[in-house]
């Protein structure tokens, strides 16, 4: 018999810790509630004497987030899922570090597949890591996270956006050409990055290309319009964009 994942749930909310242990005990057969906490000091102390291999945690309650709740394991060797109703900061940061989160209200079969991911991750890999949570508490600290968390055919590569001089839509996927002369194939739509970096420093010229505007040489007129990287690619723009994208390079500053 497969030895069940020590889980404990910790959220402000009583009735979501219910609902959150009812579906484990319903879908989850390989986990094993050992311990609930409504509050960061207590999920603390709940960790410290359960040893949980799985913590499903709030984002935001009356005495804490669960952000500082594990600045207080920076060794930290259990995974984590995080549940949360808002802070869009907070769930870009998560999003680029590429933990697993669950929005509420609760969503029965997106919080099975969360499951299903941690287990995943879990049997593909005999060496916990904490990187994705490093790269977590480094974005918090920051208005403009530092570092994208990319999931490749080997694991996970961390980058710097700083690095990315676009991103080019190939159907599902999506290659990243980066500084450097390398470029990385990565199994998710353009549009999620997107919404990851989509602000100052990046721009949507086209269906298909996310750029960089710190590596952009010049945009020519002709032929439609194109955009020319410092690499050398010569990048598509739609019409409807056009002007939009000369605003944002003369708002620039690189």
């Amino acid at each position: 018999m497969t030895k069940k994942l020590k889980t404990i749930i910790v959220d402000d909310e009583p009735n979501a810790v219910d609902f959150i242990s009812s579906i484990i005990g319903e879908y989850c057969p390989d986990l094993e509630v050992v311990g609930k906490a409504y509050n960061v000091s207590e999920g603390i102390q709940k960790i410290q004497e359960t040893k949980p291999d799985l913590v499903f945690l709030d984002v935001e309650m009356p005495n804490g987030t669960g952000f500082d709740l594990l600045a207080h394991f920076p060794e930290k060797d259990f995974d984590v899922v995080f549940i949360t109703a808002f802070n869009h900061y907070a769930i870009k940061a998560i999003k680029f570090s590429a933990v697993d989160y669950i929005l509420k209200p609760i969503n029965i079969t997106e919080f099975i597949e969360a499951v299903k991911s941690v287990i995943r991750k879990r049997s593909t890999s005999n060496i916990h890591s904490n990187e994705g949570f490093k790269a977590l508490m480094e974005n918090l600290k920051s208005a403009y996270p530092s570092r994208l968390a990319i999931p490749t055919a080997d694991g996970m590569e961390y980058l710097n956006p700083k690095e990315i001089i676009r991103i080019e839509a190939d159907r599902s996927y999506s290659w990243f050409y980066l500084t450097g002369n390398r470029k990385i194939l990565v199994s998710r739509h353009l549009k999620e990055f997107q919404d990851l970096l989509g602000d100052r420093y990046f721009f949507r010229s086209h269906n298909s290309f996310l750029i960089n505007l710190k590596y952009v040489k010049k945009y020519v007129r002709k032929e439609g319009g194109y955009i020319e990287m410092q690499d050398g690619a010569q990048i598509p723009i739609s019409r409807n964009r056009k002007d939009l994208f000369l605003i944002h390079m003369a708002r620039f500053k690189g």
